[in-house]
């Protein structure tokens, strides 16, 4: 795109020169009308026709300028654009290196949480596993007391039978039990 406008300012600018060319021409084949102008022969100005010393007409000038600005102006414009296609480029670039922090950021959070939550997961199943057992040695805790209190009440049933089976040998009533009714 800033190639072809710059060649088409050229072509232009060429096709005045031409034409400038071509209107100096024509008084010098008047002059020799014998001889035929070839188009894509070179044809020598004289030094009179085109003298340093002497400025070009007004209208040359004009021209000569206008198709200068334009080249200035196509040359401008390439640059305003290969700039903005610059300050696009970075900016995406910028962008896409944002979203790429964005996601390893993410990731990694990702991967502590995941962290943490097996660690909680193994220290809940040692706490379950602890929980468990405190639990068995209660059961089993209370169990043991449970037989011992049996053993006891079997012991103290046993106690009680012997000592009911002497207080009716003899004949005497046991004094705790109605020590206020005797006598």
């Amino acid at each position: 795109m800033g190639e072809e406008e710059p060649n088409k300012v050229e072509s232009e600018l060429s096709s005045v020169a031409t034409a400038h060319l071509k209107s100096k021409e024509e008084p010098a084949e008047e002059k020799t009308p014998n001889h035929e102008p070839d188009e894509k022969a070179f044809v020598p100005i004289s030094e009179k026709e085109f003298s340093p010393s002497k400025p070009p007409p007004i209208h040359e000038n004009a021209a000569f300028a206008k198709v200068e600005q334009e080249k200035k102006m196509a040359l401008i414009k390439a640059w305003e654009d290969n700039e903005k296609i610059r300050a696009d480029s970075k900016a995406y670039k910028k962008v896409c290196a944002i979203g790429e922090w964005e996601n390893t950021k993410r990731a990694s959070v990702e991967a502590q949480l995941v962290q943490i939550e097996e660690k909680f997961e193994k220290k809940k199943a040692e706490y379950a596993e602890k929980m468990k057992n405190k639990m068995a040695g209660i059961h089993k805790a209370a169990a043991e007391k449970r037989v011992m209190i049996e053993a006891k009440r079997g012991e103290d049933i046993l106690k009680v039978g012997e000592t009911a089976a002497k207080f009716r040998a003899t004949g005497n009533i046991p004094m705790k039990l109605f020590g206020c009714f005797r006598g």
